[in-house]
């Protein structure tokens, strides 16, 4: 794949997320302007932009994340990416909640991102400003801090 091509399938990815801004939040939705968390947006993200084929995802409970320390999220994404150190366009990043990772949202320029989060609609945020990323004192800290997060790409490393 030459550099012009990721860059504009990148804008791609950016087009169809942002398609998705205003769609309101709801477990396992994946209808645009419907319903959609976190998971189904990169699904249809992703396929829609033509990076992958439609995803069938299996059921999930919206808690069960707390219950757990297996990482479903990450295993998922391994299926398609790779990681990655530093985020472009059209990349994905998890953050961990609960007990392990299982929160995603797709970079448009890091720090801000595009996703589906409880209780809103989907939205673009900037994560250095986003209250929903600090941690108030869990784990036995008393610090607030910024949620654990990794990077995932789909395309090849350069």
């Amino acid at each position: 794949m030459t550099k012009l091509h990721e860059e504009s399938l990148r804008v791609r990815i950016i087009a169809v997320a942002d398609s998705w801004l205003g769609t309101p939040y709801h477990p396992m939705g994946r209808v645009k302007g419907v319903g959609v968390d976190c998971l189904t947006l990169l699904a249809e993200v992703y396929a829609e932009a033509g990076l992958i084929a439609p995803l069938e995802v299996p059921y999930y409970p919206h808690d069960w994340h707390l219950h757990r320390a297996a990482e479903r999220y990450l295993e998922g994404l391994s299926r398609y990416t790779h990681e990655v150190q530093l985020p472009l366009a059209g990349d994905i990043v998890p953050f961990r909640f609960g007990r392990c990772f299982s929160h995603g949202a797709i970079v448009i320029e890091w720090p801000r991102i595009i996703h589906a989060y409880v209780g809103r609609a989907c939205m673009i945020e900037n994560v250095q400003t986003a209250t929903w990323l600090m941690r108030r004192g869990e784990q036995g800290s008393q610090a607030d801090y910024l949620r654990e997060r990794r990077f995932f790409s789909l395309f090849a490393p350069a």
